[in-house]
């Protein structure tokens, strides 16, 4: 599908350009009662844009995004296709990939110019943090440092940054329907090391408490590891969705 811009509405917030490099870009669907909150985060912050990507709300997911004095554009569904889309809109030169439930923290603009700029960094990411109180999360949030630190494997609700020369080398995201960052990682891992900020996003914990954290845990283990052997994403995707994760 070909990518559009929606309409600004009246009571859109005009959205403050800084002549940072980053742009940020949000896929979404059906995010209204969060988006707003995570687009303000960026007033006054210093980015070059915020992009959200919409993949076929039913709500008032992109109302809100443009309220908020973001760009919105409308693509197909899965977000390896709504990112690609953000990325071939994007003006800068740096892009970060942010969920619809995630905050950053306050200085996240500074680790991302620190990281990139180390020598043989392809790409980075920010710790993992769950907003959510209870051992078993901690234990998530561990276990997902661990293996972003010593892996160079963070996933997408960790804030992924890269710039975009790297990103347009490294094929962009697959346009699966699962596993898309899981696919992005290893192919930058090739290009350079997958740096990890000392810092953490505020991520929602609303799957953890919908699955239950073991049960969600165990979905992604089983997903990750049929899709290792090469079962089709298309066949993990229709298994997780079957049994409700």
């Amino acid at each position: 599908m070909q990518a559009r811009v929606a309409t600004l509405p009246d009571e859109a917030i005009p959205f403050p350009v800084k002549g940072s490099r980053v742009s940020v870009i949000i896929p979404t669907l059906d995010e209204e009662n969060s988006i707003g909150v995570v687009i303000e985060q960026f007033r006054d912050s210093g980015v070059c844009e915020v992009i959200v990507v919409d993949g076929g709300s039913r709500d008032q997911t992109c109302r809100k995004a443009l309220a908020a004095g973001a760009t919105v554009i409308e693509a197909g569904p899965g977000r390896g296709t709504q990112q690609n889309r953000g990325a071939a809109e994007a003006q800068g030169d740096v892009l970060l990939f942010l969920h619809a439930d995630t905050l950053l923290p306050l200085d996240f603009l500074e680790h991302i110019d620190k990281l990139l700029s180390r020598e043989g960094a392809s790409a980075g990411a920010f710790r993992l943090g769950v907003d959510g109180p209870g051992r078993m999360l901690r234990w998530v949030e561990n276990m997902a440092n661990w293996r972003s630190l010593y892996c160079q494997l963070p996933y997408g609700d960790q804030a992924i940054f890269v710039k975009a020369e790297t990103f347009r080398r490294a094929g962009g995201f697959a346009e699966i329907p699962l596993m898309e960052d899981f696919e992005l990682m290893r192919r930058l891992r090739k290009l350079g090391r997958i740096e990890l900020a000392p810092v953490a996003v505020r991520t929602s914990a609303r799957r953890w408490r919908q699955l239950g954290v073991l049960r969600a845990t165990w979905s992604n283990q089983l997903c990750l590891l049929a899709y290792l052997i090469g079962i089709s994403p298309c066949r993990i995707a229709a298994w997780r969705d079957a049994h409700g994760d």
